[in-house]
């Protein structure tokens, strides 16, 4: 069973500083590029940043680009997010995100974590 599992959000002051980890179990999580998702209250799904299976390729949105840092580690099976200079407008449920193959077939799944909470507030 896929299983992703986020961690490490919480409250911070603007200026602050949060990891998130995303431990995934389930599927070979050195095969695949990974992303990490936001919600804030009231909005549609925002694309954060992703990492390419070796973790030698990330791209991020412009609006944490400098700010956040991606990265994982395939022999922990664990995904990271480092964020930095973090702003009220980054608060939101954090989700990390990743397209498996079905077994045996052409097929893809999307599968989702649960989310961890990052809210960015004086």
């Amino acid at each position: 069973e896929v299983q992703l599992v986020e961690s490490g959000g919480g409250l911070v002051q603007p200026g602050g500083s949060l990891r998130l980890s995303c431990a995934a179990s389930g599927f070979t999580f050195g095969g695949y590029t990974i992303n990490w998702v936001r919600q804030a209250p009231g909005k549609g799904p925002e694309w954060v940043s992703a990492i390419n299976f070796g973790g030698g390729s990330t791209l991020y949105a412009d609006s944490v680009k400098g700010r956040f840092t991606i990265s994982r580690d395939n022999a922990k099976n664990t995904l990271y997010l480092q964020m930095n200079s973090l702003k009220p407008e980054d608060t939101a449920v954090y989700y990390c995100n990743a397209k498996i193959r079905v077994r045996y077939t052409s097929n893809y799944i999307d599968y989702w974590g649960q989310g961890t909470q990052v809210t960015v507030s004086s």
